[in-house]
C-alpha cells in the first residue's frame, strides 16, 4: 500500500508523467524484448510497429492513477485488460518483468527528475495495480478451470475442419485432442491460442464464431498481408494440425434483459456478433443484424444469418451493406454506413447496439449512435487488438 507521501508524490508527478507517457511505453517494449525474450511471442508486433499496443498501455496506466482511488470504477477499467491477459494466461511472476522494464524506462526518460523517493512511489503504485490484477485474474482461472469441460493453462485442440465463409475469411473447427468436452463460453467472447511457426510460439486470440456446444470451437480468421499468425492459418493450417488453446475471455457479451438489440459489423467484426444474435433470437428477443462488407465476395456468414432469418423470421431483421458492388440489388445498400441509415434501422424501446469493426468504422458509428441520442451505456463495443478511445460526437 502506498504511503501517503507517496501518494503526495504520485497526484504531484502525476501530470510530467503523463506528458511523457508516449514516449516512455515506446522505450518500455524493446526494452523488455531485449532485456526478457521469452515475452515477446505475447506481444502481436504488427501493434508494436503501429504503436497501438504502447498507447493502449499509456492509456490504461494514467485510467489507473485517476481512478485507483476508486476500487469499483479500477476494476471495471481493468476488466478488458484481465481478458486480454486470460487469453494469454498471464502469471503472476511475469509482472515483475514488466515492472521493472517499465521503472527503467521511465528513467531513461525522464533522467534526473526521477528521484529515488519519486521512483519508491511509482513502483509502489505499480506494484499494487500489479496485485490488483494478479487477483482478478486468479478468479478468472478459478472460475474457468472449475467448469465442466474447464481446463488449467494450454490444452491440445486439433483443427477438425476448415470452411471458406468468403474471399479473405476462412473458419476453424477445433475439437480437443483428449476426447473430452469443452467449457461454453458467452457469447461475444474470444480465446487465446498458441501456435508454433518455424519453430516459435506466437500467442493470438480470435473471436469464437459459433454458439457454445460442448464439442467444439470455432474460429473465423481473415487473412491480412501483413498478418503473421492470419497467414499462416490460411497458407498452411490444415484438417489435422494441433494447437494450444487457453481460457475463453472478453467482455462484449449480451446485458441481460428484454429490449431490442442492434448487431452492427464490418467486415470480420462479424465473428463474434453470430452467436450473439442466436442468443438474443432465442431470449425471443428482437434482433438487427446489419453488416457491412467491401464486396459480395467479402461477404462471410451470410447463408448462417439467412439460416437464423428463416428460424426466427418474426425477430431478426437482416441488413446487408457494400462499399462496393456490380449489381445494387445484391445488398439492401451500397455505400457507408452512416447516420440516416442507422435512424432507419434503429429499433424503437431503447435498444442496446453493439459493433465491432476497424477503428474508422467503429468512430463512424458510435459518432451516429450518439446524434441519434442512444446513450453511452448502450453503445458496447470492443477491439481486436489494444483498445483505444473511439472518437465521439
Amino acid at each position: 500500500m502506498l504511503t501517503k507521501d507517496q501518494e503526495q508524490l504520485i497526484d504531484a508527478t502525476a501530470p510530467l508523467v503523463a506528458e511523457h507517457l508516449d514516449a516512455i511505453t515506446q522505450r518500455f517494449y524493446p526494452l523488455m524484448f531485449d532485456r526478457y525474450p521469452e515475452v515477446a511471442p505475447l506481444f502481436n508486433a504488427a501493434h508494436q510497429e503501429s504503436g497501438s499496443q504502447p498507447r493502449a498501455l499509456a492509456g490504461a496506466v494514467l485510467a489507473y492513477v485517476q481512478l485507483r482511488r476508486d476500487p469499483l470504477r479500477a476494476r471495471e477499467l481493468l476488466a478488458t485488460v484481465v481478458s486480454k491477459h486470460v487469453s494469454l494466461n498471464i502469471q503472476p511472476d511475469q509482472y515483475p518483468i514488466v515492472g521493472e522494464c517499465l521503472m527503467a524506462a521511465i528513467g531513461e526518460e525522464l533522467g534526473e527528475a526521477v528521484t529515488p523517493e519519486i521512483a519508491a512511489a511509482w513502483t509502489a503504485l505499480y506494484e499494487e495495480l500489479a496485485g490488483l490484477l494478479i487477483d482478478l485474474e486468479a478468479v478468472r482461472y478459478r472460475e474457468f478451470t472449475r467448469r465442466e469441460g474447464g481446463w488449467e493453462g494450454t490444452r491440445d485442440f486439433r483443427i477438425a475442419e476448415i470452411r471458406q465463409e468468403s474471399e479473405v475469411i476462412r473458419s476453424f473447427v477445433m475439437e480437443p485432442v483428449d476426447g473430452g468436452t469443452v467449457a461454453d463460453f458467452t457469447p461475444g467472447q474470444y480465446i487465446g491460442l498458441r501456435v508454433t511457426i518455424d519453430g516459435v510460439p506466437v500467442n493470438r486470440h480470435y473471436s469464437l464464431s459459433a454458439a457454445p456446444n460442448g464439442r467444439s470451437y470455432r474460429i473465423s480468421v481473415k487473412r491480412e498481408d501483413a498478418g503473421h499468425v492470419s497467414r499462416h492459418f490460411h497458407d498452411r493450417m490444415a484438417v489435422g494440425d494441433t494447437l494450444e488453446l487457453l481460457p475463453p475471455a472478453g467482455d462484449l457479451t449480451l446485458i441481460e434483459g428484454d429490449e431490442p438489440v442492434m448487431l452492427i459489423s464490418g467486415g470480420v467484426g462479424q465473428t463474434p456478433m453470430l452467436s450473439m444474435a442466436q442468443q438474443a433470437l432465442s431470449q425471443g428477443r428482437r434482433v438487427v443484424y446489419l453488416h457491412a462488407a467491401q464486396t459480395p465476395e467479402h461477404h462471410a456468414f451470410r447463408e448462417e444469418v439467412d439460416a437464423l432469418a428463416e428460424r426466427y423470421p418474426d425477430l431478426l431483421e437482416r441488413v446487408t451493406i457494400y462499399e462496393q458492388a456490380d449489381d445494387a440489388a445484391q445488398a439492401d445498400h451500397v455505400g457507408r454506413i452512416d447516420r440516416e441509415l442507422l435512424a432507419r434501422y434503429l429499433p424503437e424501446g431503447q435498444p442496446r447496439c453493439y459493433f465491432v469493426g476497424p477503428q474508422g468504422f467503429m468512430s463512424a458509428v458510435n459518432q451516429a449512435l450518439a446524434a441519434l441520442e442512444v446513450s453511452e451505456s448502450r453503445r458496447h463495443f470492443e477491439h481486436f487488438g489494444p483498445s483505444r478511445p473511439l472518437e465521439t460526437a
